[in-house]
Parts: structure tokens; C-alpha cells; sequence
């Protein structure tokens, strides 16, 4: 562990990406913690902010933060040690976190901290926390980071069949997220065997490319519906008590019976394509977000008023 820190991380130039990883986890704990200690109505130091009328969110903080670290972290980029890139590093990675711990916020433009809609901040979170993850571990996305492509005396040969790979993977990542495989997506764009995989596999049921392909092939639909209802069980179970437990709803029972209940509404054939415009008129409630717990739900009712959040 020790020759791996040393080796990889702090010789490899990976440290301020490695500081940034770990204030992005505290900053994103922490705030969970203070924000469940306030729902409960628990006397600590911190607590809700506001303005006269406003409350002040502290996605707020995090934009400030993430501003003034990245603009610092750019002046010094050139000048600076990489111990001072590493503190600056970890900086706007708590930043990162504040903001994207009301990523719903933003998504939806209404608060939906503690409505069904707010899990997409922890589905955000997770994305960033395994995309970091993968970069240091040794990972290269679409085979961008190569030595051999930003060297000095790299030939035009390598340069084009090091782009050509990326253009590839590319293509394939885009494949699969049409597909409606996001997490696949995701993560083969930094291990390309798994965009293969992705690729050839049958479409998510309610998957633009199934709304595509499938509607007249009723054959292929059965089948993608019915891997989603074998398949897709358990993860969406595990997910669903995942998201409780962090955003506030740590219900262990009603995890699995949601379960069900969100099988039964999200496991659905897409719809045949609309002619009349190339973009369907049925607008999903996680918009481009295809897949989320809460997808093709009725319309939830918001947070009581009188819950906390911030």
C-alpha cells in the first residue's frame, strides 16, 4: 500500500487527483451528516442559514469554494509545488461535493432535497466517486492519457491510431448509453471491453435504442423485458437501500418492497418513435436521466415545509 502511494500517487503526479478524491468524500459525508442532524432536529453547531427570507443552500458554499480553489488552482498551475496544488486540490474537492450534493436542485430547478427527486444527487456523487476512482487506479478514459500521444517526439502514426481508439470507444460509450446501460456506459469508457459488452447485449427495454429497434420486433422487446425483471432485481433493491441510507431514509424493509413497486412501473416497453419529430414527445420525470428509481412515477408531492435541509 505504502510503494503504492509512493509509486503511483505522489512520483506519478497524481496527488492533487488523489486530495481532491479525499476531500470530495469527507466534504460530501460530512454534509450528509449535518443535514441529517438538523432534520432530526439535533442542537449542534451548524445548522440552517438564511438571508431575511432566503434560505441559503449550501450548494451556495460549494460554488464560492470550487471558484476561488479552481482559480488558484490555475495561477499556481505553472509556479506552484505540487504540495500547494494538493491542498488547493482538496479544496475544491469539497466544494465539488457541496454542489453536487444539491445536483437535484439543479436539475429539476426546485428543491427536492428530501422528495423522491433528490436521489439524483447521490447517483451524481457515485458517478464522480467512480470516475475518480478508475483515473487512480491507473485507469485512462478512451485511451486519451497515453504517453506516447502528448510526447514531444510522438510520430503522426501513433498519434492517429491512439485517436482512432478514442473515436472507437466513443462510439461504443455512445452505443451503450443509448442502450440505457448508464453505469456500463460510464465505466467502459475506461475499461472498453466493457463497452463491447454493452454494445452487443439486448437494450434496456425502455431505452431510446429499444423505442428504435424493438417496437416492431416484439420478440426482442419480450426478451429485453424480461432480463430487466431477472436481471435488474436485485441491483435496484440494493440501490434503492443505498440512496435511503445516504439521503436520509435508512428504512431497510421499505427498500425491498419499493423494489417491487418500481419494477413494476419502470420494466416497460418504450414506445414506438414519434414521425412526426425525431425526438419523443414523452418527457420522463429524470428527463435525460433515464433509469433513476423514481422514473415514470407520478408527479411526488414537494418536501413538507417545515423540514430542514440545509
Amino acid at each position: 500500500m505504502h510503494h503504492w502511494f509512493t509509486h503511483d500517487i505522489v512520483d506519478g503526479g497524481r496527488l492533487p487527483l488523489f486530495l481532491f478524491f479525499i476531500g470530495f468524500i469527507v466534504g460530501f459525508v460530512c454534509t450528509r451528516i449535518s443535514v441529517r442532524l438538523i432534520r432530526a432536529q439535533v442542537r449542534w453547531w451548524f445548522g440552517n442559514m438564511s438571508t431575511g427570507e432566503t434560505h441559503v443552500h449550501h450548494m451556495v458554499f460549494g460554488v464560492v469554494l470550487v471558484l476561488v480553489s479552481g482559480v488558484a488552482l490555475i495561477a499556481v498551475s505553472l509556479t506552484g509545488s505540487q504540495t500547494t496544488a494538493s491542498v488547493l486540490a482538496c479544496f475544491f474537492g469539497v466544494g465539488a461535493a457541496l454542489v453536487l450534493d444539491e445536483f437535484a436542485l439543479i436539475f429539476y430547478l426546485r428543491d427536492v432535497y428530501w422528495a423522491e427527486e433528490g436521489r439524483a444527487s447521490v447517483d451524481a456523487v457515485w458517478a464522480v466517486l467512480g470516475a475518480t476512482g478508475m483515473v487512480l487506479l491507473g485507469f485512462r478514459p478512451l485511451e486519451l492519457f497515453q504517453t506516447s500521444i502528448f510526447a514531444d517526439d510522438a510520430s503522426v502514426a501513433e498519434i492517429v491510431i491512439e485517436l482512432t481508439v478514442a473515436a472507437a470507444s466513443l462510439g461504443l460509450a455512445v452505443v451503450v448509453l443509448l442502450k440505457g446501460k448508464i453505469w456500463t456506459g460510464l465505466v467502459g469508457i475506461f475499461a472498453w471491453p466493457l463497452l463491447l459488452v454493452g454494445a452487443v447485449r439486448l437494450a434496456r427495454p425502455g431505452s431510446p435504442w429499444a423505442r428504435w429497434r424493438y417496437t416492431r420486433r416484439p420478440k426482442r422487446m419480450d426478451r429485453a423485458m424480461s432480463r430487466e425483471r431477472r436481471l435488474r432485481r436485485p441491483p435496484i433493491r440494493a440501490k434503492i437501500y443505498l440512496q435511503d441510507l445516504m439521503a436520509g431514509r435508512p428504512d431497510v424493509p421499505r427498500a425491498f418492497s419499493e423494489a417491487e413497486s418500481v419494477l413494476d412501473e419502470v420494466v416497460h416497453a418504450a414506445p414506438a418513435p414519434d414521425p412526426a419529430t425525431s425526438i419523443s414527445s414523452r418527457r420522463g420525470r429524470s428527463g435525460t436521466m433515464v433509469g433513476l428509481p423514481f422514473e415514470g412515477r407520478s408527479t411526488m408531492s414537494s418536501p413538507r415545509s417545515g423540514d430542514p435541509h440545509d
